[in-house]
């Protein structure tokens, strides 16, 4: 079982976000750290929870880094019987709000991983994005990280954002691997409803020849790619655990859970959750549509399609794309050489 915990507040609203975050809701982070743990108790016994049944926990947003540790310390008090040995307990964090001190607090709280929201190393392209830290900053986070004896390191980067060349790219690429990572994740800039780039979808040109160099040249670094968009010599438990289909307990406003086929909303709007967190929408799926999300889960990532889950139908759609090589047959399990065809080889199977 999976734990994700939202905070969705925001020291800056990045211009192609489209997450539940906030940025003038400060004055709520007490309050909704209280409601949290409300929350949180009624899902670990909705999930039927059992010591140490918690296999990774991950904090996300928004920015969790906007939170002092202090605040999270009922939540990890709470959690303590829960959580495996060993347990994989990742905090994003933004290099402007992660501080010495607030990377000292979570780790001694018994966060073990962090994942920084880096997305470049260039001051211009930062600006451009609505970006609230600068490349200095970003280099000084993770090399305190890694003083405060933090293993586990990821940065994320965007790339296909208008401007980007192959020059910058590869100088972003080069500054990541020169500090302590084992993890990055690269993602293309997409435009999404709602956000400030809504307006501007010139913003976006993402270039198949440009992504697959981005893709090529990342592994060259000894980086293995498990996703479409993850790369490490380490990979997240928790983001497998995703692709795996595993049950997972979605916890704050705007946050998602499962458990077998149902999925539980809690709403997003922080006023409303703080009044009642148990105020939760739920969703039925079919049995289909779990089929369907794995296949595409599978064929996007190392976790691939086991035989299985395929129709009759769509079993013989998978053994034509094995004859064509655009699928692998590992054992029992179908695999994708090719992440950046994840999409049309799903579709082509559950056509």
């Amino acid at each position: 079982m999976l734990l994700y915990v939202h905070i969705p507040f925001c020291d800056s609203k990045c211009s192609y976000c489209a997450f539940n975050s906030y940025v003038d809701k400060f004055h709520l982070k007490h309050d909704y750290m209280v409601a949290l743990v409300k929350q949180m108790r009624f899902e670990l016994e909705r999930f039927v929870a059992t010591p140490h049944s918690i296999e990774t926990l991950f904090i996300g947003g928004g920015t969790p880094s906007t939170v002092a540790p202090k605040l999270y310390a009922p939540l990890f008090e709470l959690l303590k019987p829960y959580l495996q040995k060993g347990c994989e307990i990742t905090s994003e964090a933004n290099p402007n709000s992660a501080t010495y001190e607030w990377l000292q607090g979570m780790r001694e709280l018994g966060v073990n991983r962090i994942s920084f929201g880096v997305q470049s190393f260039d001051a211009k392209k930062l600006k451009l994005l609505n970006r609230a830290h600068t490349p200095e900053m970003a280099k000084d986070a993770l090399l305190n990280a890694e003083k405060l004896g933090y293993e586990n390191l990821s940065l994320d980067l965007i790339y296909a954002t208008l401007g980007d060349t192959k020059e910058l790219l590869e100088k972003d690429i080069a500054m990541a691997f020169s500090l302590p990572i084992n993890h990055l994740s690269a993602y293309a800039l997409t435009i999404e409803e709602g956000t400030a780039f809504a307006s501007k979808p010139q913003m976006s040109s993402e270039q198949l020849a440009l992504t697959s160099w981005i893709f090529e040249t990342i592994k060259s670094h000894g980086f293995k790619q498990y996703e479409i968009s993850n790369f490490g010599t380490y990979e997240s438990a928790h983001n497998k655990g995703y692709w795996l289909y595993k049950d997972y307990m979605g916890v704050g406003a705007g946050a998602v859970g499962k458990l077998g086929l149902t999925r539980f909303y809690p709403t997003p709007i922080i006023e409303e959750y703080i009044k009642n967190p148990l105020a939760i929408k739920e969703e039925q799926l079919e049995e289909e549509d779990k089929k369907i999300e794995q296949i595409f889960l599978g064929m996007r990532s190392c976790v691939g399609v086991h035989k299985n889950l395929l129709s009759k139908n769509e079993s013989k759609q998978a053994h034509i794309l094995l004859k064509e090589g655009k699928l692998l047959l590992d054992g029992e399990t179908f695999e994708n050489p090719d992440y950046l065809l994840a999409d049309e080889i799903a579709l082509f199977l559950t056509a």
